[in-house]
């Protein structure tokens, strides 16, 4: 195999993560990097514009579009799992929504023996990340590279759902990420004068020009290379040739929860018997690798609407779609410049439950599936979902073949919680398109329907109807004990030479969207590599 030229470190996988700890690593120009990447660059159009999601959702080329094994908890379906398959990953094609997660997260992560993860220990990175349209305070930074901004303009149907929700107990907020989570309102999305704000964007588009940084697109990782147990390099797949790069320091893994893995079991660090069974030798025998899965599960209700006032109506009409495009091109407004989630609502449903449990995302837009068409009425969906799960799944590899995707096993539902949670989110949100102020607006519940009624009718339609809502996490978890994969400073165990930096080293689910955490990860994890290069420890 042709060698490349030595880096100090290999980043592998340049989504989320893999931007921010590239553009981060090379910033002091003490340090190259080499970023690897399977897919190509970021210059399809419709990434950037923020109603784009639904060009790139099923998009054979910018998508992995990946499939979980049949779910027993989900009536045996295959679920439809898209990720991020070009430079800023699912940055660059996800719904474009910043939020953080609740402090009572991170302090867990802490608790269970994670070291400087606590919600004092991150918020500095938050903040640092973050370029707010609100301006600099306590909470939230000004100068960082990814733009965070408010949606302009407010929503008749919006503001219905705000005020119905009030009547329901729930306060309206209008800083998700402030301090408190709890409420309803509008989201802040990754977006800059109508563009979207993808890690691509933000970290490695001003980074390109340093001579220190190779950033190599279409250059698929096969295997980690170790001598002995130390991480040397990394073998890639690029145009048809296998080639070689050399790691002088580290080899950092940034692939997400679904590719990490596999790429740490390919390379013989995982479960013994699994490695052995696809005739994988063992450097490591990690058993927690591919295990702890979790992810948010998406019950979307959709209403039909009083009034044509939706997207719907909007995506319908020639010249309401000439409007809009217009808008979007002119003044970088409108529809265009939103994408499909507008309004949130974090709020418990779950007896004795001291924090919210469940977050709905909002949508003047309805479809049967999430970046599908829309359908041919007016109409607008109240997707919900738990917010910390029961139940585990695992992603494990199927072969030794390197471009196989692996067999992901969410196990949704599995846990009797996440069944009760499912049933009184739904019936949560039938109250709420029941208020006052929501009832004028609903000509009538097309999904689930007025025929499913029952607590098993409803648990029924949920195993039938569920999906992801894109957050798989958690499969190279952050810990001390046994089953954990990474240390607090996310080196893997029983190795050297090797750290994991995406949302796959997350010990436990955050209370909401996954991106902003992601990018936290990666801004953390920069300044713990570059600590331990400079007073030479190894990593």
């Amino acid at each position: 195999m042709a060698e490349t030229p030595t880096h100090d470190f290999i980043v592998v996988g340049a989504g989320t993560a893999g931007c921010a700890l590239a553009a981060r690593l090379s910033e002091d120009g003490r340090h190259s990097v080499l970023l690897l990447e399977a897919g190509p660059k970021d210059d399809y159009p419709w990434i950037h514009i923020p109603i784009g999601y639904g060009k790139t959702m099923f998009h054979p080329v910018y998508n992995w579009r990946f499939e979980t094994e049949p779910d027993p908890g989900m009536n045996g379906r295959r679920i439809y799992w898209p990720r991020g398959r070009c430079l800023g990953g699912s940055s660059s094609i996800n719904g474009l929504i910043y939020i953080r997660g609740q402090h009572e997260d991170y302090d867990h992560w802490a608790a269970l023996g994670n070291e400087g993860w606590a919600w004092s220990d991150v918020l500095p990175y938050f903040r640092k990340l973050e370029a707010n349209s609100r301006g600099a305070s306590d909470l939230h930074g000004a100068d960082g590279p990814i733009s965070c901004s408010d949606i302009p303009g407010r929503h008749e149907l919006i503001e219905a759902i705000i005020e119905g929700a009030g009547s329901l107990g729930v306060p309206r907020n209008d800083d998700f990420n402030g301090a408190r989570q709890e409420g309803v309102g509008y989201y802040q999305l990754f977006t800059r004068k109508g563009w979207r704000s993808s890690t691509a964007v933000a970290y490695l588009k001003p980074a390109r020009g340093r001579a220190n940084l190779r950033v190599e697109t279409d250059a698929h990782a096969t295997r980690i290379l170790f001598e002995g147990t130390r991480a040397t390099g990394v073998a890639y797949r690029k145009q048809g040739r296998d080639l070689v790069a050399k790691a002088a320091r580290e080899v950092i893994v940034a692939a997400g929860a679904i590719q990490s893995p596999q790429l740490l079991q390919l390379s013989g660090v995982g479960p013994a018997e699994l490695l052995r069974r696809h005739g994988i030798g063992v450097v490591a025998d990690l058993p927690g690798v591919g295990e702890n899965l979790q992810d948010h599960l998406q019950l979307r209700l959709v209403y039909k609407c009083t009034k044509p006032i939706t997207t719907n109506d909007d995506l319908a009409s020639w010249w309401r779609s000439a409007k809009i495009g217009l808008q979007w091109l002119l003044f970088r407004a409108g529809p265009l410049a939103i994408g499909i989630n507008q309004g949130g609502l974090f709020t418990r449903v779950m007896p004795g439950a001291t924090r919210p449990d469940i977050q709905f995302h909002i949508a003047t837009l309805s479809a049967d599936l999430a970046g599908a068409k829309p359908h041919p009425f007016s109409g607008f969906t109240l997707s919900v979902c738990q917010l910390r799960p029961g139940s585990r799944g695992h992603v494990r590899i199927k072969s030794a073949d390197p471009f196989a995707a692996p067999a992901m096993v969410p196990n949704y539902l599995s846990a009797e919680e996440d069944r009760l949670c499912a049933v009184e989110s739904v019936k949560f949100a039938r109250r709420l398109a029941a208020a006052p102020a929501v009832a004028p607006y609903v000509r009538e519940e097309y999904k689930p329907g007025p025929g499913v009624a029952s607590d098993a009718e409803i648990l029924d339609w949920c195993r039938g109807n569920g999906a992801t809502i894109f957050h798989p996490s958690g499969t190279c978890r952050m810990g001390s004990d046994p089953a954990a994969v990474v240390d607090s400073r996310l080196r893997v165990a029983g190795v050297s030479g090797l750290r994991v930096v995406d949302c796959s080293v997350m010990p436990t689910l955050v209370s909401g969207n996954t991106n902003a955490p992601v990018a936290m990860i990666a801004e953390r994890a920069s300044d713990l590599i570059l600590a331990d290069a400079a007073a030479g420890r190894p990593a």
